[in-house]
């Protein structure tokens, strides 16, 4: 009786024994093997398709190791960034609490005045755009600002500053700065720019910030002077909602600031108000319940307001803003440091005391008749002559 093997032969569908299948680990939707009942035609078609998605992937990651600057990647700069290495001119909180990068290169600043570009590094978080400049000698980073993405508009636009060299521009505008116009190397990084930046505000929109996020939370109450300092910039380039008239930093540098308690003449009930003394505006904004959102609340001229103590009694901070074109409000303060500062500020007396108002000179006398005084007082006219100013 003969013997008959148990090895199976290379017929029927595939051709390939069971030792051999072990060795087909390829890349699929069953763990990596390659199924009995997939012939050839389908192996060499999602061989075909694995083949054509490796070259999108790889650019990915050829543009996250493409050297950006400095002979360093973005991986690189982001995490030098991240890492609270000393940023020269660094402002606010750490890099590493506005979230993740969500977007960054090297850009041209274009200056409308001086028709000058000069180089910058935008980086774009979640809820803000950081914008730094280069120093290429020392291979360093310069802080110029960050700015919110929720108060931002962004736009394409053209120049026409070379007709041979296209530029590929986009500006930013904001109530609380100056338009800043910025050139990309391409038209495609433009146009990334613009798509990102109006997602996130689309986002900002939908999806406040938590207080974690927000420098805002960490300022409010204002009650020591390093915040107090750290919420006049914060201010400068915060967007504040309803906001009318001229961008604020166009009001100047901020003096004192503190949080105060409004009722005016018809007893409305209390408000508060974060009161901010200019040079020539006081302004008044309020904060939400949750420390997130500044909005305008309106601005008084200095020159039509006064401060007018209400009472002398311990513990009444509280003094009147009067004005011609103002009803009358009523000023509450925390703390007695705020209370005389803003009586100093607001209650002097004579606010045009900086102008100095001379002494009409005295008349002079009819030259007949001083001619007559000069023959008979020969002295007094000599000294009269000498006092005003005459040989």
């Amino acid at each position: 009786m003969g013997c008959c093997s148990v090895t199976q032969r290379h017929t029927g569908v595939d051709e390939v024994g069971p030792d051999e299948i072990e060795l087909l680990e390829l890349s699929g939707d069953n763990l990596g093997v390659w199924s009995l009942s997939e012939n050839r035609v389908q192996l060499s078609v999602r061989n075909s398709r694995d083949e054509q998605q490796l070259p999108c992937t790889a650019s990915v990651r050829h543009l996250e190791q493409e050297v950006v600057l400095w002979g360093r990647t973005r991986d690189e700069l982001h995490h030098r960034i991240y890492s609270q290495q000393p940023i020269r001119g660094w402002e606010g909180q750490p890099a590493h609490v506005y979230g993740e990068v969500i977007h960054s290169s090297v850009v041209s600043l274009y200056n409308n005045y001086s028709e000058e570009q000069s180089e910058r590094f935008l980086l774009l978080f979640p809820f803000h755009l950081l914008i730094l400049s280069l120093d290429h000698s020392q291979e360093d980073f310069i802080y110029e600002g960050v700015l919110p993405v929720s108060g931002l508009s962004v736009q394409a636009v053209s120049l026409q500053l070379d007709v041979s060299h296209p530029t590929h521009m986009f500006e930013i505008t904001s109530a609380m700065m100056d338009t800043k116009v910025f050139t990309c190397a391409s038209a495609g990084e433009s146009q990334r720019w613009i798509q990102h930046i109006e997602d996130r505000r689309y986002e900002s929109m939908i999806q406040p910030m938590s207080p974690s996020q927000c420098a805002l939370s960490y300022l409010l109450p204002c009650d020591e002077n390093w915040k107090r300092e750290e919420l006049k910039k914060y201010l400068m380039q915060a967007p504040i909602w309803n906001w009318e008239g001229s961008p604020i930093h166009h009001m100047g540098q901020p003096g004192h600031i503190s949080i105060v308690h409004i009722i005016n003449t018809q007893r409305q009930g209390l408000q508060e108000r974060l009161m901010i003394l200019f040079p020539q505006d006081l302004l008044l904004l309020s904060v939400d319940s949750k420390r997130l959102q500044i909005k305008y609340e309106g601005r008084l001229a200095r020159q039509s307001i006064k401060a007018v103590e209400r009472s002398a009694l311990p513990g009444r901070l509280e003094f009147e803003l009067r004005g011609e074109l103002l009803e009358t409000l009523q000023v509450s303060c925390t703390c007695v440091e705020d209370y005389q500062a803003w009586i100093f500020h607001l209650q002097q007396p004579d606010r045009d005391s900086h102008i100095i108002m001379s002494q009409p000179p005295p008349p002079l006398l009819p030259k007949l008749q001083r001619n007559r005084k000069e023959s008979q007082e020969p002295i007094l006219a000599g000294d009269q002559c000498h006092i005003n100013g005459r040989s």
